[in-house]
C-alpha cells in the first residue's frame, strides 16, 4: 500500500511525504487515535519499518529510487497520552516510561531504515514543548540514535510556542528557539522562520544555526535528486493514480484490515438460503466513513450498496434507526448531536422495520466528525468518555431484544 503511495505521490514531482504516524496511544479519548496503529510499541515499530520501506525503499541509501518519496516520521513524542485526553495538552510521561513505551517505534525506524525526515509533536514534556526541546531532537535523536536527516515542523508548531506554549515572547524567539533545537524547516508557511533574516543580520541569531539548517534541507533535496528532475509527470500520474491495480490492492487491503470479534452461533458468514429477508439499519449503512483526514474519494460504496451489489436477489430492507450529529461536513467547526426525541422516533420505525426481517445488519461507530483531530479550540475532535455518541445503545438494545439473528458492523475511529 504505501509502495503504491509512493508513486502516484511522486509522479506529481512531490518528494516528501508527512507520513507515518507511530505515535503509541496509550488514551483512547484522544480523536487523532485513528491515525495510529495502537498501544504495543514493538507493533507500532515494525509497522511503521514497513511504511517506511514502502514509501522509500528498503534498507540503507544515499539516493532516493524513482517513484520513491521520503518519508516523516510523526510526532516526536508523547503525543498519543495527552493530559485528559486532550490533544495538544501536556505528556505526563516520566524519561523511563518515554524510553520503554515512546521512543522504541522511532528509535527502531532510525535504526533499520534511511527515513528522511522527523515530525516533532505539539505537546510539550516535562514543561519543554517539542518543537523547543535540545535534549528529545539534539540528544536523543541526532545523538543517540544517529538520525542525519532533517526535522520538520508540525503546522504551525514554531509559532506555538509563542501562542500556545507561551515560553516564547515573539515570532522571532520562537524561530530560534526551534532552531536551536534543530528544526530544520518551518511548515507550513514559514511566519516564524521568515524573521530569521533580520534576527542574523542584527546579531541574535547566529549564521551558523541558518547554515546547519540549510545544509540538511539541501542535502535532502540532492538525496531526492530535484536538480536533476525536480518535475511530475502529469500523463503518468492521471495514468496510474487510482488505477485497478491500486484499487485491487485497496480492497485486499480493506479486507485484512477488518477484525471479527465475536460470531455467535455461527452467525457468519451470512448464507443467502437461508438469511430470509435482511434488514440494514443504523447510521452508517449507507455511507463510505472513510476517517478525518481522507480526501474526496475517486469511487465510493456504502455497506448497503455494497451487499446489494454482491447478492442483487437478496431481500434487503433498510432503515435509519438514528442519526449521530446534525452533519455529514467533516470540515465543519462546531459539532452539534443529532436530536434525542427525533431518534427515539426513528427507532422505534427501525424495530417495526426489523420486526418482518429475519436477519439484522446494524452498523454503528463514529463519523468524521466524532472522531478527528481537535486542532483549533473551535475544532475539537477528543472525548470525554469512549461510549457510542448519541442514541446508538439504545437502538442496539431495541433490535438485539428481537432475539434474531443481529450482526454490527462497528466504523470506529478508536
Amino acid at each position: 500500500v504505501q509502495s503504491v503511495i509512493a508513486r502516484e505521490v511522486r509522479s506529481r514531482g512531490v518528494p516528501l511525504v508527512l507520513s507515518p504516524v507511530v505515535d503509541i496511544v496509550r488514551d483512547p479519548r484522544w480523536g487523532r487515535i485513528e491515525e495510529t496503529w495502537g498501544e504495543d510499541p514493538y507493533l507500532v515499530g515494525e509497522m511503521g519499518v514497513a511504511a517506511v520501506e514502502g514509501l522509500q525503499g528498503p534498507g540503507k541509501f544515499e539516493k532516493l529510487r524513482d517513484g520513491k518519496v521520503f518519508a516523516t516520521l510523526k510526532h516526536m513524542t508523547g503525543h498519543g497520552q495527552p493530559e485528559a485526553g486532550n490533544n495538544v495538552s501536556p505528556a505526563q510521561v516520566a524519561e523511563r516510561e518515554l524510553r520503554e513505551y515512546f521512543f522504541p517505534p522511532f528509535r527502531e525506524i532510525v535504526r533499520r531504515t534511511s527515513v528522511g525526515a522527523v515530525m516533532p509533536s505539539y505537546n510539550e514534556i516535562d514543561g519543554v514543548p517539542s518543537h523547543a526541546n535540545i535534549w528529545l531532537l539534539g540528544d536523543v535523536l541526532r545523538g543517540e540514535w544517529g538520525f542525519d536527516g532533517v526535522i520538520v515542523s508540525d503546522y504551525g508548531g514554531v509559532h506555538e510556542l509563542e501562542t500556545l506554549h507561551k515560553v516564547a515572547d515573539s515570532l522571532e524567539g520562537a524561530a530560534r528557539q526551534s532552531l536551536e533545537a534543530g528544526v530544520d524547516s518551518e511548515l507550513p508557511e514559514g511566519m516564524a522562520y521568515a524573521t530569521l533574516t533580520q534576527a542574523v543580520r542584527d546579531g541574535r541569531v547566529p549564521m551558523e544555526l541558518v547554515d546547519i539548517a540549510c545544509a540538511r534541507m539541501l542535502t535532502l533535496k540532492f538525496r531526492a535528486g530535484l536538480f536533476e528532475d525536480p518535475y511530475g509527470d502529469w500523463e503518468r500520474s492521471e495514468q496510474i493514480t487510482g488505477n485497478g491495480e491500486a484499487r485491487a490492492l485497496a480492497l485486499e487491503a480493506a479486507r485484512k484490515s477488518l477484525c471479527l470479534l465475536t460470531n455467535r452461533n455461527e452467525t457468519l458468514p451470512l448464507n443467502r438460503n437461508t438469511m430470509g429477508r435482511v434488514a440494514v439499519i443504523g447510521p452508517n449503512h449507507a455511507i463510505a466513513r472513510l476517517g478525518g483526514y481522507s480526501s474526496v474519494p475517486k469511487q465510493t460504496i456504502s455497506l448497503i450498496e455494497g451487499l446489494r451489489e454482491i447478492a442483487p436477489e437478496a431481500d434487503f430492507v433498510t432503515a435509519q434507526g438514528v442519526f449521530i450529529t446534525t452533519s455529514e461536513d467533516r470540515s465543519q467547526d462546531l459539532i452539534e448531536l443529532a436530536d434525542r426525541e427525533k431518534n427515539l422516533s426513528l427507532i422505534e420505525e427501525a424495530v417495526e422495520l426489523a420486526r418482518t426481517a429475519d436477519t439484522i445488519i446494524l452498523a454503528i461507530g463514529d463519523t468524521e466528525q466524532t472522531s478527528r483531530e481537535g486542532f483549533a479550540k473551535n475544532h475539537l475532535g477528543d472525548r470525554t468518555d469512549i461510549d457510542i455518541v448519541g442514541e446508538q445503545n439504545a437502538l442496539v438494545d431495541a433490535l438485539a431484544a428481537l432475539g434474531k439473528p443481529l450482526i454490527v458492523a462497528a466504523y470506529n475511529g478508536r
